[in-house]
């Protein structure tokens, strides 16, 4: 079967805006013009634009989905059972917050007690297993199982006031590392103390800091894509601008 860009756009559930800009960066072509001036899509550009809103709901950007789909070694297939895999884990991070908001529910009527310990769990397991989804792989393999396991221990070690602390403490790295941005020097005072801040934040999870590892995972921030669009959703640019001002910062730290 065939369609319109506004048929397509409907069955899918997306604006034709958004296909014609999918079209416009090469990451979605139409099967065909037609004598009228209209783009046709195919059975193969329908599997092709599920395969992008898979991945769209999975919070890959744009530049990356399009990558992965055009790339001449892309296997739908093995996408799809990677995407079940991946649903199946955001599935488990939802039932945990589920649980927790049920015991929370429960605690308010009077049916059960939850102690401050048991109130943070679901949310640091939630962090956990989403740290494992997006990120896993490349952090075991770069710095192994073992160092990975240990940081997870001790995120679910962590009492509600560290927990706590940790959560703002991100929020102070990124209004610290937005300013710093601005000034456009990561020498500077306030870059240096964003990257001191953003030494404290590993510090919550990690069992031992070292200026190499520091180093490393800032320049993981830049070549991965999903690190990278963590730090760029503010202003394209800060996860090079964090980089640099680290490795400054690690350079001089005795």
């Amino acid at each position: 079967m065939e369609y319109t860009v506004q048929k397509l756009g409907q069955l899918a559930g997306i604006s034709t805006r958004t296909l014609r800009y999918y079209d416009q960066i090469g990451m979605l072509k139409p099967a065909r013009i037609n004598s009228s001036g209209y783009r046709i899509y195919g059975l193969a550009e329908v599997d092709k634009l599920q395969q992008i809103m898979f991945y769209r709901e999975l919070g890959l950007p744009l530049e990356q989905i399009k990558e992965l789909v055009n790339s001449p070694a892309f296997d739908d297939a093995k996408a799809l059972r990677e995407h079940r895999e991946q649903l199946l884990e955001k599935r488990k991070q939802l039932d945990v917050l589920i649980a927790n908001v049920e015991k929370t529910m429960a605690q308010k009527e009077g049916r059960m007690t939850m102690t401050d310990r048991e109130k943070f769990e679901g949310f640091k397991q939630s962090l956990i297993d989403e740290n494992e989804q997006k990120y896993g792989k490349e952090i075991r393999e770069k710095y192994g199982d073992e160092v990975v396991e240990r940081s997870n221990e001790k995120l679910r070690g962590m009492t509600p006031e560290q927990y706590e602390a940790m959560k703002r403490l991100e929020e102070e790295v990124m209004t610290m590392l937005a300013q710093a941005f601005q000034q456009g020097d990561p020498a500077g005072e306030l870059a240096q103390k964003a990257a001191e801040l953003h030494r404290q934040w590993l510090s919550f999870s990690w069992n031992a800091y070292s200026k190499e590892a520091h180093a490393g995972i800032v320049q993981m921030y830049v070549v991965d894509e999903r690190f990278k669009a963590y730090y760029d959703k503010h202003q394209a640019g800060m996860a090079e601008f964090l980089r640099d001002a680290v490795w400054i910062y690690t350079s001089n730290k005795s």
